[in-house]
């Protein structure tokens, strides 16, 4: 067994009208607790690290920990590098085995996001190495990634189009209302449906087949993983995500990756606070980091079956 690509994965998902869910790791329970619940629904998964993760844990830590999983649990896993900064951190990570990366581009003027992208997609389909980009900004923050509310912006359909056809890039990551981090929403939540199914359109009509679009920001913030953390002695006032019925619809159309951090961050954060909390004198890090894990994976397996639609997408 060995770790994927992201291409047979969305092309059935695209057919399907199931999206694959993208789950950032950091460390070994994360990564357990993901495949578990993909494992327990016979889902494929795509894992992946933010620069920030690479930092933390390092590419090779993270490669063989995936390594272990793909071997274990047989399912179908792709190890993706998500946000990456620049064209280094992409080769890092190519070298590393990583089966597909993620130039994020959206914070320079079109054209630069242009020129450097296609450079990263010569060398990574080179490689073998599928690529995704991002066109447009998401509010919020995500790592070293920050965007204030007024500096967002939707993806534009003609530009969507242009950027594919110059970039050559396997899928596209568009901003039509998620946002980075916890606290997404002021107000209620809000997805431009129209501009997703204007940019699906557009993307057909130009010889782009099925082409796979990719929500991120896209976490539901789970109000009970916000109870528990601020029930035992957490801060996180406020915090709203994207509706769940509002992922489902999106993974309907040709929203074939969703990804989710900030859940994945929350639960285990819960999990670790109630350990603490009704257990003062525990100190074994496997009790607490064992209840994150089954926390996680149950976290997940909400998202296959309520949000992704993705049971049994290894058939």
């Amino acid at each position: 067994m060995a770790l994927v690509t992201t291409t047979e994965m969305f092309k059935k998902a695209y057919e399907g009208k199931y999206a694959i869910g993208a789950f950032n790791i950091n460390n070994m329970e994360i990564i357990q607790g993901v495949v578990s619940a993909c494992k327990k629904y016979n889902s494929a998964v795509i894992l992946q690290v933010s620069k920030s993760a690479l930092k933390y844990a390092h590419p090779l830590y993270l490669k063989k920990m995936v390594d272990a999983a793909v071997e274990e649990t047989g399912i179908d896993i792709a190890l993706h590098l998500d946000h990456g900064p620049d064209f280094d951190t992409c080769k890092l990570c190519i070298e590393t085995g990583f089966t597909s990366v993620m130039f994020d581009g959206s914070h320079l003027e079109y054209e630069e996001n242009v020129a450097q992208t296609k450079v990263i997609a010569d060398y990574a389909h080179s490689k073998g190495i599928v690529v995704e980009a991002e066109l447009g900004k998401l509010a919020g923050v995500e790592d070293d990634v920050k965007v204030e509310s007024g500096h967002a912006t939707y993806t534009d359909p003609n530009q969507a189009v242009d950027f594919v056809k110059r970039t050559g890039v396997d899928s596209l990551a568009i901003a039509i209302g998620t946002s980075h981090g916890a606290y997404k929403f002021k107000g209620d939540a809000k997805l431009d449906f129209d501009r997703l199914e204007l940019i699906t359109k557009k993307l057909e009509d130009a010889g782009f087949h099925n082409y796979p679009i990719v929500l991120h920001g896209a976490s539901s913030v789970e109000p009970s993983s916000v109870a528990t953390c601020n029930e035992f002695g957490g801060q996180i006032k406020g915090a709203k995500g994207i509706p769940v019925e509002m992922l489902r619809k999106a993974s309907e159309m040709s929203v074939c990756k969703i990804n989710m951090d900030t859940d994945i961050r929350l639960a285990m954060t819960a999990a670790i606070r109630k350990s603490f909390a009704e257990d003062p004198s525990a100190f074994d890090p496997r009790g607490y980091l064992g209840a994150a894990r089954n926390d996680i994976e149950a976290l997940v397996e909400r998202k296959i079956t309520q949000v992704l639609g993705c049971e049994n997408s290894m058939n």
